[in-house]
């Protein structure tokens, strides 16, 4: 033993190391690939602003969803007949937050209850949806609203629609970042900016360091 010992010192002090010290560590697990989310949730300036403020929410992008009009205007949407709602798509890091914990903050940042409308936003597009991309976004979407109406967390029944992905088109470039680009317009200033505050609040612990 003592020879065995003096010899393994003698290898390491002429700059070598025994066997067990020269493996390498095992690879690290190659990073999460991003994922899609989209959820109709009102008007998507202030669906855009929450998301946008998440850890591990990688970009928000405002668009339009599920309707019948191939490449829709806002002035198309806004007459509340081409069967669009307005969306937000959300590139996410799954290894950093979970699909379930978008649909936490989903659920509680708008009325799920109110068909067709959010607040004074009254028509189709402001419909509450969530555009699937996957079969399991739709199990986990559905059994979380289960859960929800069962649990009474809201008065009303939830009317949600959760139906897959589709006809999606970007919206015009002036609605991308509408908040952060303009703090002081009305609408901001009056509905996003009281949201945003009681959102920042309820969800500290998930907001962007």
């Amino acid at each position: 033993m003592v020879i065995i010992l003096a010899a393994a010192l003698a290898a390491c002090s002429d700059g070598e190391k025994p066997a067990a010290m020269n493996e390498k560590p095992p690879p690290a697990p190659p990073p999460a690939s991003p994922e899609l989310a989209t959820f109709g949730a009102g008007c998507f300036w202030c669906v855009e602003a929450v998301f946008q403020e998440l850890q591990g929410v990688l970009a928000v992008e405002s668009g339009y969803a599920g309707g019948h009009v191939v490449n829709p205007t806002y002035k198309q949407i806004c007459t509340g007949t081409t069967g669009h709602a307005e969306v937000i798509q959300v590139k996410f890091d799954p290894s950093k937050v979970r699909f379930e914990e978008l649909l936490e903050v989903f659920w509680k940042t708008h009325d799920p209850t109110t068909r067709n409308q959010q607040g004074n936003d009254i028509g189709p597009q402001y419909r509450s949806a969530i555009f699937t991309h996957n079969d399991r976004q739709k199990e986990l979407a559905e059994k979380y609203k289960k859960d929800l109406d069962a649990s009474g967390a809201f008065p009303r029944p939830i009317v949600t629609e959760i139906t897959p992905i589709s006809n999606y088109s970007k919206a015009e470039e002036y609605h991308q970042n509408f908040f952060r680009n303009n703090p002081d317009q009305g609408y901001c200033r009056a509905i996003i900016r009281p949201k945003m505050e009681k959102f920042r609040k309820v969800f500290a612990d998930k907001l962007k360091k």
